[in-house]
């Protein structure tokens, strides 16, 4: 059953990680009249496959970076996959890439893919403006714990390109957080406005800056 947190965006229903079971990943569809659009990769898709077809179905599916496709494609979804470049390699194995990208982009005036390196290389988060709000799609390069915003410097992660991208996110602007990972039952998308985001972000770049990893 898709949940609508927010006008236009539908959440597919949430799974646990197996590795962090009190976190939940959800993947969501964005309603647009240029065409439906599908952001991340969770197993929740499968069971909602038939509601997202009733929609529109999707035209495409946005993965943020290479850890969704642990995952594999999900029954019943029909779209062409895309990812960055620097992911790629990493995901072929379980998905099917019809298309990469290298570069940031905007897709019919309304959708900002941007580069956001340093969790994986090719970790992109999304910028959609719909219906006078601006939701942000930052994979796990920016999620919520427990209501609070939280980063994932793994060690395979590049902490020197992931604060370069911190500090670009903060930068945009944006009302809106919808990230692909959450605590169970609490809030997964959190709203926002310019200061309060500059805010939150400058205390987590700090935070990086001395060592922290989340």
């Amino acid at each position: 059953m898709l949940e609508t947190p927010i006008e236009g965006l539908y959440a597919a229903p949430p799974a646990a990680l197996s590795f962090a079971p009190d976190t939940h990943v959800r993947a969501f569809v964005l309603r647009r009249e240029q065409g439906n659009l599908l952001i991340y990769n969770a197993p929740g898709l499968a069971s909602a496959a038939g509601e997202i077809e009733a929609g529109g179905g999707v035209t495409r599916q946005y993965l943020n970076h290479s850890h969704e496709a642990m995952f594999g494609a999900q029954q019943g979804i029909d779209a062409p996959v895309h990812v960055h470049e620097r992911d790629h390699p990493a995901v072929t194995d379980s998905m099917d890439m019809a298309t990469t990208f290298s570069a940031g982009h905007t897709l019919d005036d309304d959708f900002d893919v941007i580069p956001t390196p340093g969790h994986t290389p090719g970790a992109t988060a999304f910028l959609w403006s719909t219906g006078g709000r601006r939701l942000l799609f930052t994979g796990d390069s920016l999620y919520l714990r427990d209501g609070e915003w939280r980063v994932a410097v793994l060690d395979s992660s590049d902490r020197a390109a992931y604060l370069d991208s911190l500090e670009l996110i903060r930068e945009l602007h944006f009302d809106v957080l919808v990230p692909w990972a959450a605590t169970a039952d609490q809030p997964y998308v959190a709203l926002t406005g310019r200061e309060d985001a500059r805010e939150r972000i400058g205390a987590i770049i700090e935070r990086v800056r001395a060592g922290s990893s989340s």
